[in-house]
């Protein structure tokens, strides 16, 4: 499409940027198609061609409306669209350059402002998070359904890990929600690919990737999260760590999202594009494994949900599905498996009403073929479908692990 930037567009950092994947769009409308919240409501202006013409509207210096962040806000981000777009558009991109602006030029309402502030104090601090779900467990009897409901229904508990003891190694994010709602995922990561003969190399220093400061506006701060990583796990990978593995799909997606989003910084520049290439969803780590090795023995019918962070974001839709049947697990057919669960970091409590929707939406899609758990690759998605209290939902390496003999 046509496009004439204002001069004050011009002068964003992400101009150039903006203005490419503007002319990039067809505006065909294929993507309205797969868009989970133009299903649910109907709008054009709440799928991604409505939202487009939006923030150009916005970057051609048109009037911005709290009703324009309204529908941005209503976005999952969860890139379905771009596996559904003929044109290649990055609409991920558009979409972050998109909600700074108008974040920039309407004032949320007080209850919108601390509720992002106070996600952004805990959610990515791993210490103060887990105490916290250790709080509430404690006094889950006394707490409204809505908190009931993200923390997990059993209190995990996470196995020894093996020692370090391969020549073969690699790093590993552990996450920021992920100790403190399903602390036993890395742990049970650790002992099948110790079991593979690859050792991980434990860097406490990591902390969140970023992505929950990111999306919630926070841009440069979750920049700064993603440059302390970067330094955190550079001596380990000049000293030939092989991977850096991510457990959290969506975590994976934002580390590899390092290398754009740090392009333009000198400093990090090439180390953040060396950490991409090195960023590894846990599924491209085993797949390529001798897998026959581990011995797994199982009956288990399972249904997975396969997170829009790795198979929109990533492109890895149908990977773990192949190892699980690979190892002997009997899955079942899952309809319209492209479609978000409403989990997408934050959203479902940004917008709970639409996320409860979509989840509800999601179990029955899992459930109709009578699994006997539900698994996935992902934290978010894991603790949100969890929550509705119906069939268990857990990480597939879990599942995995418990197999071995």
């Amino acid at each position: 499409m046509q496009t004439h930037l204002s001069e004050q567009a011009k002068q964003l950092p992400r101009a150039e940027e903006a203005e490419r994947i503007l002319r990039s769009c067809v505006h065909c409308g294929f993507c309205n198609a797969t868009c989970p919240t133009y299903q649910l409501i109907g709008d054009e202006l709440d799928g991604p061609r409505g939202r487009i013409y939006l923030i150009k509207q916005v970057l051609e210096g048109n009037e911005v409306t709290a009703k324009t962040q309204l529908h941005l806000d209503r976005c999952l981000s969860c890139r379905n669209c771009e596996s559904t777009c003929p044109s290649g558009v990055q609409y991920h991109n558009l979409l972050d350059i998109g909600r700074a602006v108008v974040d920039a030029a309407v004032p949320r309402p007080l209850a919108q402002r601390a509720l992002r502030e106070s996600l952004r104090a805990v959610v990515p601090h791993a210490g103060l998070f887990k105490g916290l779900t250790q709080v509430g467990q404690v006094f889950r009897p006394l707490l409204p359904a809505s908190l009931k409901a993200k923390l997990p229904r059993t209190a995990g508990v996470a196995k020894p890990r093996p020692a370090p003891r391969h020549a073969r190694r690699v790093l590993m994010l552990e996450g920021c929600v992920q100790p403190g709602l399903a602390p036993n995922t890395n742990a049970a990561t650790a002992r099948v690919l110790d079991r593979l003969g690859i050792s991980v190399t434990p860097i406490h220093e990591a902390g969140c990737c970023g992505a929950v400061d990111y999306h919630l506006n926070a841009q440069e701060q979750g920049l700064q999260r993603a440059r302390q990583n970067i330094d955190a796990w550079w001596p380990a990978i000049e000293l030939g760590a092989e991977a850096i593995v991510q457990t959290a799909s969506g975590c994976g997606a934002f580390v590899k999202d390092y290398g754009h989003l740090l392009a333009h910084d000198p400093a990090y520049a090439e180390k953040a594009k060396r950490v991409s290439t090195l960023a590894k969803d846990l599924v491209e780590v085993l797949s390529v494994e001798p897998l026959e090795q581990l011995g797994v023995r199982t009956d288990k019918r399972l249904a997975f949900h396969c997170p829009c962070t790795l198979q929109h974001a990533q492109k890895l839709g149908g990977a773990v599905e192949s190892v699980l049947v690979r190892l002997g697990f009997a899955l079942t057919t899952v309809p319209d498996s492209h479609l978000c669960c409403g989990s997408a970091g934050t959203y479902s409590l940004t917008q709970p009403a639409l996320s409860r929707q979509l989840r509800d939406n999601k179990l029955n899609a899992l459930e109709s073929g009578k699994p006997q758990v539900i698994v996935t690759a992902n934290i978010g998605c894991q603790t949100h479908l969890d929550g509705a209290g119906r069939t268990p939902v857990r990480h597939w390496i879990e599942l995995v692990e418990e197999a071995l003999h």
